[in-house]
């Protein structure tokens, strides 16, 4: 997996919302992400910083499922920090 350093790829994009899921492990991520996400509006940015490392899978599943934009994905400060965008039409998921 080759993960951008702060500072590279599109991670200067502005965020309107961010959520620290640090210290927590699957699935709790990956749940406060969709109940997040549920309360944003369409077009807005989520930056999720996550220790556990199977964040980035499940994230990337959660966005397929739903129809989130996958943004970026960089290390910050032994965390990744993990940038979706908010859909416009969001597509109904399994539970």
């Amino acid at each position: 997996m080759n993960i951008p350093q702060e500072g590279q790829g599109e991670v200067g994009s502005e965020i309107d919302r961010q959520l620290d899921v640090r210290g927590q492990d699957c699935p709790l991520p990956a749940l406060a992400t969709r109940r997040c996400l549920d309360d944003m509006a369409s077009g807005q940015v989520l930056e999720i910083l996550a220790t556990d490392p199977l964040a980035e899978v499940d994230l990337q599943i959660l966005c397929d499922r739903f129809g989130h934009e996958w943004l970026t994905v960089s290390e910050r400060s032994g965390a990744l920090a993990i940038r979706i965008r908010v859909s416009e039409s969001r597509r109904a998921g399994a539970g």
